[in-house]
């Protein structure tokens, strides 16, 4: 499943320069989940190298699902998940499709 199945799209009618007008569509903007809502998988202690994709491919064998790692961590950036300040901490892997 995508992070972004559930966020509608909207159109705008965007102008140029030279007054040429073409319809954009685009994805509205998507609200991440609140952390506590996130049943939790395990707790990842963080090592020197680790990844995101690789932790989510761990867990849950979905490397793309790393954004789930993020949003149960309040994550606006990923790598500071994963980066040399991050390790010796814990991050959440949370279930996969399951809140609560």
């Amino acid at each position: 499943m995508s992070r972004y199945s559930d966020v509608e799209t909207t159109t705008y009618e965007a102008v140029a320069d030279d007054g040429t007008r073409r319809l954009v569509r685009h994805y509205r903007r998507r609200f991440p989940p609140d952390p506590a809502d996130h049943t939790t998988l395990a707790q990842h202690l963080v090592v020197p190298g680790d990844r995101l994709d690789l932790i989510s491919f761990r867990y849950t064998g979905d490397p793309l699902g790393f954004w789930r790692v993020c949003d149960a961590n309040a994550a606006l950036d990923p790598d500071a998940l994963v980066d040399d300040e991050a390790v010796g901490t814990e991050i959440v892997v949370p279930v996969p499709g399951v809140t609560g």
